[in-house]
């Protein structure tokens, strides 16, 4: 979660007991350094770092990741085979994310220790195929522990997400509205006030198919010409620029590896700027009607913000409780197929 997942949402999850990452992604490799030392200062939980691996900066946080030790990295486009046994060497944990069969298997082979498998319902860039579909399609082609991903808010979801295949569940939008994540009460609001038809897939931002809500700003871009589009693209490529500190000419290198690595079409890569400029726009600077939000459906059912130690002892409560019932429903019925008697004596 691009400007979300900082130091303090990430450290407030480990003290709660959940596994968090650092959304290493979008941050220069000083702001990465900050971030881990920000978190061990407030926990001692273990947790991971989140990064782009064509960001013209990708070799120097995976460094960094590597001499601080952190517990393990996520990523959606995977490195090279190299930088993966540098990681695995360093002891350090490979979790990438995906959202096809294809993908899922193909990071196995390259040395995937786990998987987020995240289905259409995730929010920001994500498949076609639903969770509830994926997770056993991947749960049968792999033998790695993994993590469902893609509509999920509760301890109900978590035990849906288990008895599919999953060994638990990753949550994004769920910790973006929680009182511990930055991003500003003025954007929070139109998330929990959003219905989940008004939260759809549109490749319009960058090229890419993205779960965003519905804003005007999203529709206004729905309905632009492709040459003001692409006038945006230039745009925000040089903001983004003088962002990073990285040089026009590093964003374009990095744009034509993530081309040749048949990630993205020339088109998409060209619009890539658009993402990360305009979603900072409502979930940094507090501007939702001018900005993008990313969003996984599942924010059309989430009606409060609690604490994450709130949020996650939730889940495991109603977790337990949803298992207990399920088990006597099953117990019930297995009861009632072997003929055994009712309460009173009578066989059903």
């Amino acid at each position: 979660m691009g400007w979300v997942a900082d130091a303090d949402l990430v450290a407030a999850t480990g003290r709660a007991g959940g596994f968090g990452f650092l959304a290493g992604a979008v941050m220069t490799p000083e702001e990465v350094a900050g971030g881990i030392a920000a978190i061990r200062r407030q926990t001692d939980a273990p947790f991971g770092v989140n990064f782009h691996m064509y960001t013209p900066q990708a070799s120097r946080i995976v460094d960094i990741c590597i001499a601080e030790q952190v517990r393990a990295v996520s990523y959606s486009r995977s490195p090279d085979s190299a930088t993966i046994d540098r990681f695995k060497a360093a002891g350090i944990i490979c979790i990438p994310t995906v959202g096809a069969l294809k993908h899922a298997v193909k990071a196995v082979q390259l040395g995937a220790d786990a998987l987020v498998i995240q289905g259409s319902e995730g929010g920001g860039h994500t498949g076609q195929v639903a969770t509830s579909i994926l997770l056993p399609q991947v749960r049968a082609a792999v033998d790695v522990p993994l993590a469902a991903a893609g509509g999920f808010r509760d301890g109900r979801g978590l035990i849906a997400a288990l008895s599919l295949g999953a060994d638990g569940i990753a949550m994004g939008t769920r910790f973006l509205l929680t009182q511990e994540s930055p991003v500003p009460d003025a954007t929070k609001r139109v998330y929990l006030e959003t219905p989940p038809e008004r939260i759809i897939v549109s490749p319009v931002l960058d090229g890419m198919p993205q779960r965003m809500v519905l804003n005007d700003q999203l529709q206004r871009l729905i309905v632009a010409s492709s040459p003001l589009l692409a006038m945006r693209a230039v745009k925000n490529a040089f903001a983004m620029s003088r962002q990073t500190g990285d040089s026009p000419w590093a964003l374009l290198k990095s744009g034509w590896k993530m081309y040749r690595a048949g990630d993205q079409s020339l088109g998409a890569t060209m619009m890539s700027a658009n993402a990360p400029m305009m979603i900072q726009e409502a979930v940094v600077h507090g501007r939702p009607e001018t900005g993008i939000l990313p969003s996984g459906q599942v924010a059309g059912l989430i009606d409060d913000l609690p604490s994450v130690e709130t949020l996650i002892s939730g889940i495991i409560t109603e977790a337990s409780t949803t298992a207990e019932r399920v088990a006597k429903l099953t117990f019930a019925d297995s009861k009632s197929e072997s003929g055994a008697p009712d309460s009173d004596g009578a066989s059903q």
